[in-house]
């Protein structure tokens, strides 16, 4: 506490800051926050809206104000520093202070506003809504933050605290300018197993599988409407705005009385709802008219607009169809909004959706598309370079590629019993010392010579599998649990700086290979991965290896001639551009004066 109070009376006699873009931890909640106070002069303030008690590694508690945003608000920052001066107060221990923050409070501290986007069908557009949506409200200077209460998907990434949630919240946060998200913005994941079983995820963390008769009649009814309660809750206590995202359509009547992804999130929430409708489907009005009349009274009546999305061609010869939807529907149609050419992470592997190959560049690299992909957004970073990236799954194609990739799996066994089933093995297995290979995650896993799993954890093939090989390797499924932590890595062969996240079961209990990584966090440093330069083997469990052009560089240079250069782009501020990009077509297209007001923002 000492030394709090120094860093205190430093900032008090100090003054007014704002943003510190030179900060290393700017911005360490959101984009633009004031830095006037990056210790709180009310710490412990002990106020459940601002902060919590969590355990101490020392035993007992401690006041854990992380996620408050309040006092990083330059309203509230002024205030505080006008009543220190008004008062007189020039030492940080004043028993005057902590009077201070309740004023403050009721002059600043609002609930936020949710609303909730909701989709037609699915990939009605939703996802990219929500982002462009966050994007213009922070560039508009407001606190943003998304939310989907329950989301199913293969790709996730890990939180700064080490909870998984969905990768497409995260591309929403950071269209929102917000640096960590957190696991308030997904508080329920499922991943699916198998094609009844999906493994939830409650709070970034595991929380048991769960078939679709159990979860809608025990989770949902259960726990499960309380968890998506106090985290929309919690971000409605700290954000202006929470843009909320559906799942699927609203309209699945079979489950509506047990929904707690689309109106069942919306009334938990408070919040009002725009349908989102993808015009490039056809029977776009159809859609919107057949979801409105499926809708009950209560939850009709939250409809506030109705966006006509991903228009190729004129977006003017929807509007006589919109005029006519509005009269028919007593909803207004808040924009015709047309096909937005971005370049971002895809939300599942439905978007792959009348193609297999993404980019025409000269190095041709084969991802092997495995029945049960999983982050496959990894991949995304390769569509930067000089690269065409192809999803196959004919093994006689493989001979024909300058790299290959072996993504992660939610299922690593019966992921690799496919591989040896299809051929697919043999035809990698061939390629050795011919072509780059690199395995991620369950990818890695397959590379390595046996994989053990007596307690079928894994899949429903319970016992000891040869793997691919490649690499003297082996793991082991002996209890269900899962890694999931952020590294901060450096690449053993050139000494540059990589990042990534591990999300996986199973560990490796033999490695007589040499590490591709040195990991180096926070309070412990180890060896990751395995290399064979000579053999042009790679394998690690970090997933987002590919984000850093520095892996990118090396990976790449193993499958290139020499012609071209590689690796020199940044993957985030590509996509950052990209974000920019979005928000400019929906805020072009969109009536930004309706939509405002819908959020209670007049001009």
């Amino acid at each position: 506490m000492r030394s709090i109070k120094k860093k205190v009376a430093e900032e008090m006699k100090r003054g007014h800051r704002g943003p510190d873009a030179g900060c290393p931890y700017h911005p360490s909640h959101f984009k633009g926050q004031d830095c006037t106070f990056c210790y709180c002069p009310f710490y412990p303030c002990n106020d459940t809206d601002l902060g919590a008690d969590i355990g101490s590694k020392r035993g007992g508690t401690v006041w854990d104000c992380t996620d408050c945003l309040f006092i990083h608000r330059t309203n509230v920052c002024r205030f505080i520093l006008s009543e220190f001066e008004r008062q007189g107060i020039t030492d940080p221990g004043d028993p005057r202070i902590p009077g201070i923050l309740p004023e403050a409070k009721r002059r600043f501290f609002r609930t936020g506003r949710a609303l909730m986007i909701l989709g037609a069908t699915s990939d009605a557009g939703k996802s990219v809504t929500v982002a462009a949506l966050c994007r213009i409200l922070s560039r508009k200077g407001h606190l943003v933050a998304p939310f989907k209460a329950q989301n199913m998907s293969l790709n996730s990434r890990v939180t700064r605290k080490g909870h998984e949630i969905a990768m497409i919240q995260v591309l929403q946060a950071m269209a929102a300018g917000i640096k960590n998200p957190d696991y308030h913005m997904n508080p329920i994941l499922l991943k699916p197993k198998g094609d009844t079983v999906s493994q939830v995820m409650v709070e970034g963390r595991p929380f048991g599988d769960y078939d679709v008769g159990r979860y809608y009649g025990e989770f949902v009814p259960g726990p499960g409407r309380e968890i998506v309660k106090r985290n929309a809750d919690f971000l409605k206590a700290r954000y202006d705005f929470v843009i909320m995202e559906g799942a699927g359509s609203p309209a699945e009547i079979n489950i509506y009385d047990r929904d707690i992804a689309n109106m069942g999130a919306a009334r938990l929430a408070d919040a009002d709802c725009i349908l989102v409708v993808n015009v490039e489907w056809g029977g776009a009005f159809a859609y919107a008219l057949g979801t409105l009349e499926l809708l009950e009274d209560q939850d009709r009546r939250r409809l506030k607009g109705i966006i006509l999305n991903n228009v190729r061609g004129d977006p003017s010869r929807m509007e006589d169809g919109a005029r006519r939807l509005e009269e028919i529907a007593g909803v207004p149609v808040l924009g015709i909004v047309p096909h937005a050419d971005v370049r971002l992470p895809t939300e599942d592997s439905g978007s792959f959706r009348g193609r297999d190959s993404v980019g025409s560049g000269r190095i041709k690299v084969a991802a092997i598309k495995l029945p049960r992909i999983a982050n496959f957004t990894d991949l995304d970073p390769l569509f930067l370079e000089d690269t065409t990236v192809k999803f196959v799954t004919d093994p006689r194609e493989i001979p024909g590629f300058d790299a290959i990739i072996i993504p992660g799996t939610k299922n690593t066994v019966e992921d690799l019993a496919w591989m040896k089933e299809s051929g697919m093995a043999d035809a990698v297995k061939a390629m050795k010392g011919k072509v780059p290979i690199l395995g991620i995650c369950g990818g890695y896993q397959m590379m390595g010579r046996t994989l053990r799993d007596p307690k079928g954890l894994e899949g429903s093939r319970p016992g000891t599998h040869e793997g691919l090989g490649l690499f003297d390797t082996e793991t082991e499924w002996d209890e269900y649990s899962k890694r999931v932590r952020q590294d901060s890595a450096v690449l053993i062969s050139t000494g540059e700086p990589v990042d990534g996240y591990e999300i996986h079961m199973g560990m490796k209990v033999r490695d007589g290979e040499a590490p591709l990584f040195r990991v180096d966090n926070f309070n412990e440093s180890f060896d990751e991965g395995s290399v064979r330069e000579d053999e042009m083997l790679f394998g690690s469990y970090l997933h987002g290896l590919l984000d850093r052009p520095a892996f990118r560089r090396y990976f790449l240079s193993f499958a290139s001639s020499g012609e071209g250069e590689v690796g020199t782009e940044d993957y985030d501020r590509d996509v950052d551009e990209n974000l920019d990009r979005l928000a400019d077509v929906f805020e072009s297209s969109l009536d930004m004066d309706a939509l405002m007001g819908i959020l209670g923002v007049r001009p």
